[in-house]
């Protein structure tokens, strides 16, 4: 099975304009769920802001992001994205987890989530953080 590595940038608030910006740019097909679409509303002025977002073009653009929630810390240009390695082998999801995690903080345990099967999200020993999933098409 392939596997796929994409930046997947940070945003607080912006992330459905500069998606759009992308995409105005490197053409494409953006992608935009919400917090509320995916029934993970902490906040409800957040409640519109995107949870998942992604580019796809046919020339191989590729880039996904996410609006940052007020919970958690977030400085413009100090942690402006993450790395997102998706497969849809669950088992080699699970096999670089298990790589990427010694010595990491880990942020969200490799488990099943409600947008995927399989997620997780962890800070390698060197300051990069990592989401590695089992990816489904969204129909929205």
């Amino acid at each position: 099975m392939p596997v796929t590595s994409t930046t997947h940038l940070n945003f607080r608030g912006s992330a459905r304009e500069a998606l759009g910006f992308y995409q105005s740019v490197f053409g494409g097909h953006a992608v935009v769920v919400t917090y509320k679409d995916a029934g993970d509303v902490q906040s409800e002025s957040e409640a519109d802001w995107v949870k998942f977002g992604q580019v796809i073009s046919d020339n191989g653009f590729r880039v996904m992001a996410y609006d940052v929630p007020s919970a958690m810390p977030y400085e413009p240009g100090t942690s402006p994205f993450f790395v997102s390695v998706q497969s849809e082998d669950a088992d080699e999801i699970s096999t670089l987890w298990q790589r990427l995690a010694e010595g990491s903080n880990v942020l969200h345990p490799l488990g099943p989530a409600a947008w995927s099967p399989l997620y997780g999200m962890l800070t390698d020993r060197f300051g990069v953080t990592w989401i590695l999933d089992v990816p489904v098409p969204y129909n929205g």
